[in-house]
């Protein structure tokens, strides 16, 4: 991504990680895909677009497979995944005091006074259910989250465009109630992202490695890109390496240490990988019966406890507390949203974890 538009660096900490290898080979476990037909991991690795795939149990590699002239120290664009990241920042500080997640934004930060996040509560936002218009279809270059992307930089921007994140936030309006159903919106990131920078005093790229990527023995440093004013693309902008994605979730699956250091509350931990199913309304309850979303990650099933961190294009952190294991699957779809891609993903992540259960 540095090549193509402006980036930050994510500083990583002194200390690296370990992830010694272990055993368990999962590539010729099969399961059933959205056709019917019976398919093998590696098989399902080889035509799903893949640029990297891990599998850790109990924080020891399993596989570890490249594709797409992509390597071990490749930072690898995360999409969504990113939203996942940026809360977890926000779960630190929620943690230790510094920041009441029921308190309005504007409280925080005081740039928000006027918009549309104004009397929204920093949990409806995080559980992405504030009452802010925004369209989400990627395919369509008159919805909000095209303009989102030239406003960012992703893409070139015309007459009329925001020419920064903040002025687009300011121009967004409300068409229900805050606290309502859930509804996803990239924009509610870029709004947590002025809230930890207000209360912090640091940019968003400074902030997530004080808190997190200089804490869970990250080997590299990662990046966000920025638009005109230096605003790191909360929402999606975040890159890093296979392993340390993979180090991020097992931080999570740690109920937030490393190496008996604490980085999250344990509680707030907890809190993603729980959530409440009624509200979670539209198109991905049809999709996820007994899903969820909160603090910015998705519940496929309620009842299992495992949640993931998601972006489009194919970019995944499965984290799964009953097996013990974490997965991580970054991607290059060639459109931002396949769903029987996304299907088997999901029914692939349960075969590797009935595997590690005996199931």
């Amino acid at each position: 991504m540095a090549s193509v538009v402006p980036t930050v660096p994510v500083r990583r900490g002194e200390q690296v990680r370990p992830l010694p290898s272990g055993k368990g080979e999962v590539e010729d476990i099969s399961f059933i895909d959205h056709r019917g037909s019976e398919t093998t991991i590696e098989q399902f690795i080889d035509r799903s677009f893949t640029d990297g795939f891990i599998v850790l149990h109990r924080g020891s590699i399993v596989v570890e497979e490249y594709r797409n002239r992509m390597t071990s120290s490749t930072l690898h664009l995360s999409q969504s995944v990113a939203k996942s990241i940026v809360a977890t920042t926000a779960g630190a500080l929620i943690g230790r005091g510094e920041i009441d997640p029921t308190d309005p934004m504007e409280r925080f930060a005081p740039r928000l006074q006027g918009t549309a996040y104004e009397g929204a509560q920093l949990q409806d936002v995080l559980d992405m259910r504030s009452g802010v218009q925004f369209s989400e279809d990627y395919l369509d270059p008159a919805s909000d989250v095209s303009a989102l992307d030239r406003a960012s930089g992703w893409k070139p921007g015309g007459e009329g465009d925001a020419t920064c994140v903040p002025e687009f936030i300011r121009r967004l309006v409300t068409d229900r109630p805050h606290g309502g159903a859930f509804s996803y919106r990239s924009i509610e990131t870029e709004a947590i992202a002025l809230v930890l920078e207000a209360v912090s005093g640091l940019r968003l790229s400074e902030l997530v490695s004080h808190e997190v990527w200089s804490r869970i023995g990250a080997e590299h440093d990662a990046s966000f890109t920025v638009d005109r004013s230096g605003h790191a693309l909360a929402d999606g902008g975040f890159n890093a390496t296979l392993r340390d994605y993979a180090r991020f979730g097992q931080m999570h699956l740690d109920m937030g240490e490393v190496e008996g250091n604490r980085v999250v509350a344990a509680d707030w931990i907890a809190q993603c990988r729980t959530g409440d199913n009624g509200v979670f309304q539209g198109i991905y309850r049809d999709r996820f019966p007994n899903g969820a979303y909160r603090n910015q990650f998705w519940m496929e099933d309620l009842s299992t406890g495992a949640y993931s961190a998601r972006g489009v294009f194919g970019q995944q952190i499965h984290i799964d507390p009953s097996t013990n294991v974490v997965i991580v699957k970054l991607s290059s779809w060639p459109l931002p949203s396949m769903d029987d891609l996304g299907v088997d993903t999901y029914t692939m992540m349960r075969a590797i974890t009935g595997h590690f259960s005996g199931a």
